[in-house]
């Protein structure tokens, strides 16, 4: 290994600017740590990044951003510029025909207006709110549960569609227990809005504030291999502009999933048993999105809609009533995603493409003469979570000055971007204690 320059030393490297990297990033910098983060595509974000698309601004994966919780706490904290619209009527759920506004009436209006059964669904989910013990095992799925209350195809649809829009999971695949310990726990529906720039706008914010603080972002590099001596990261080798270029480093964040981590280090420096860990938790689910566009306004609803009786399609997302400079002058621009059967594992991705256009068709009126931009499968190396709610590691790992951040390491029941801030918050934290910056001096 070549010899390590003063300025090639950070006091932290962060592997992968998506949104966990670059949350972790953040704090770290504004707690006075100087920063190197490693991305190996061209732009920041990951999987919540954004694509420019003949001026339609399409998201990668990621759409919305929740508001007033630790994601807005965090910008808040490192001064980045916190630019997220809040729909006027954030979600919608269409039941026989009919857009319901169940911010106000909850649970009980809305399975009420799906079924007889709806007490009895909203009782078991107050129960659940009111004692840990009425929560069913982590071995019972939220369909298996809802169908303990109700066999209406309505109803599964509308649990299915809820589990897809939080946890990009099919219900058949979420624990019951995970479901409802967000949706008791964790405030049923949370405030959220998009960023005109596309999401990517948010974490080109966060970026900036990195290097404002003297730390670094390259862009268009790769990490090849963290170096491990004695227990700990000591730097990196990362391949940059083509060339092998050799960092020291006193912490380690990854962004790239446990399953990467360990390949970052090598399976020989780590204990068996947690790479048993990594392989028996490393679940993630796949998520289809079809962008399209209009100069129609297809869909009446400013922020997200959801439904109850589909073969696959979960919501339509409309940017453009609230945020129109993410499609050129006259254009609506939207989205429609689904979970494919499984969501985990294996499926014929033609299949679940075509199943996804075919709802679209039937249930927004115009989107047979739309502009489709592009179709999404996230699956595999690029799902949209890399752990199913609930199948999550711990962000440490038997590396002392190694942490893992992002969806493969959520605090239980929890999901999206919201989850990567909260463990960046977590680890950050955890790294101040473990390894104070008068350490790295």
């Amino acid at each position: 290994m070549a010899s390590v320059q003063p300025e090639s030393t950070f006091d932290a490297l962060v592997v992968g600017a998506g949104a966990g990297g670059l949350f972790a990033a953040a704090r770290l910098a504004h707690a006075g740590y100087r920063t190197l983060v490693v991305e190996r595509l061209d732009k920041v974000g990951g999987r919540a990044s954004t694509t420019d698309i003949d001026g339609f601004k399409v998201n990668d994966g990621a759409i919305v951003i929740e508001v007033g919780g630790i994601t807005e706490e965090t910008f808040a904290e490192v001064g980045a510029e916190f630019d997220v619209r809040t729909p006027e009527v954030p979600v919608l759920y269409r039941v026989g025909g009919k857009d319901l506004d169940v911010t106000r009436g909850g649970w009980g209006m809305l399975l009420s207006t799906l079924t007889r059964q709806g007490a009895k669904l909203v009782s078991g989910i107050g129960a659940a709110r009111k004692d840990d013990d009425a929560l069913p095992g982590s071995e019972l799925s939220t369909a298996e549960w809802v169908a303990r209350y109700s066999k209406n195809d309505a109803v599964q649809g509308v649990f299915r569609n809820m589990c897809a829009s939080v946890f990009a999971v099919g219900s058949e695949e979420l624990p019951a227990r995970v479901f409802l310990t967000y949706f008791t726990r964790k405030s049923a529906f949370k405030r959220f809005g998009f960023c005109p720039d596309g999401t990517i706008g948010l974490w080109q914010s966060l970026a900036e504030t990195v290097t404002a603080r003297g730390g670094e972002v390259w862009l268009s590099s790769e990490v090849e291999k963290l170096h491990v001596a004695d227990g700990r990261v000591t730097g990196a080798t990362i391949r940059r502009d083509g060339t092998a270029v050799e960092i020291g480093c006193r912490v380690a964040v990854s962004n790239t999933g446990p399953a990467g981590t360990v390949a970052l280090v090598g399976a020989d420096a780590l204990p068996a048993d947690y790479r048993d860990q990594v392989r028996a938790k490393d679940r993630p689910c796949s998520m289809l999105a079809v962008n399209f566009a209009s100069r129609e306004r297809l869909v009446d609803v400013p922020g997200m809609l959801l439904f109850s009786k589909t073969e696959r399609l979960c919501y339509v997302a409309n940017f453009t009533d609230t945020c129109p400079e993410m499609a050129p002058p006259g254009w609506n621009l939207y989205v429609g995603a689904s979970v494919p059967k499984p969501s985990v594992g294996d499926f014929d991705e033609e299949r679940e493409v075509a199943l996804l256009k075919k709802d679209l068709g039937e249930h927004v009126p115009g989107f047979d003469a739309a502009r489709v931009l592009s179709v999404a499968v996230m699956r595999d190396g690029w799902p949209p979570q890399r752990a199913v709610a609930g199948y999550d590691l711990q962000p440490d790992t038997p590396i002392a000055n190694l942490w893992n951040v992002g969806d493969g390491v959520k605090e239980y029941a929890n999901g999206g971007t919201t989850a990567c801030a909260e463990t960046a918050a977590l680890v950050v934290d955890r790294i101040k204690a473990d390894v104070p910056l008068s350490a790295t001096a």
